[in-house]
């Protein structure tokens, strides 16, 4: 990445992240005509540095929204998969299911070549096990790709933060020894 003194950031990448580019050369970086004082691009640079924990907070939550869905996904395949190798056998699949936390009824399901899958947003649609299957898989793979282009949101964003912060401990620190080199008044 090429370093460019006289912007802070303009380029997007990563799903919209905005690129902090290392201030390089901070004396000239202050002067040019809309960095007014130390305090105003200071200021500018925090309000970024908000937005980017703002980000991080987000991806992090979408990123444990898809942990705990991933399991879920292959669990229900497995399902599905176990159900349409039992399909042609005439005997009930005796199982236990999850009626609340730690409570468990005890069921016999028939052979069947249908079941019904949530879909979110209290919708349930019935489906045929090869359908079924597809759907799944599709929303499994789908899943990890997510998770994959968050994990990767994520590494840019802490990048692009260390680079903000960086630059504002730059800033900070110049104008620091600017006013130290300012006579005092008596």
């Amino acid at each position: 990445m090429a370093t460019d003194s006289t912007k802070v950031a303009t380029t997007t990448n990563h799903s919209g992240i905005p690129e902090s580019d290392f201030v390089d050369n901070v004396e000239e970086f202050m002067h040019k005509p809309d960095n007014e004082s130390a305090e105003v691009v200071l200021r500018k640079l925090d309000e970024r540095h908000n937005k980017y924990k703002f980000m991080e907070y987000n991806l992090n939550t979408k990123k444990t929204r898809l942990k705990t869905q991933i399991p879920d996904i292959k669990t229900s395949l497995d399902i599905v998969k176990h159900l349409q190798q039992r399909k042609d056998i005439p005997d009930p699949l005796e199982t236990r299911f999850l009626l609340s936390d730690q409570v468990y009824a005890k069921a016999r399901i028939p052979p069947t070549d249908k079941v019904c899958l949530w879909l979110g947003a209290n919708v349930m649609l019935e489906y045929n096990l090869d359908d079924a299957q597809t759907l799944l898989e599709k929303n499994l793979g789908t899943a990890k790709k997510t998770l994959g282009q968050v994990d990767d949101d994520l590494s840019f964003l802490r990048d692009q933060t260390t680079t903000l912060e960086v630059n504002m401990a730059r800033v900070y620190n110049w104008d620091v020894k600017r006013r130290q080199k300012m006579p005092a008044m008596p």
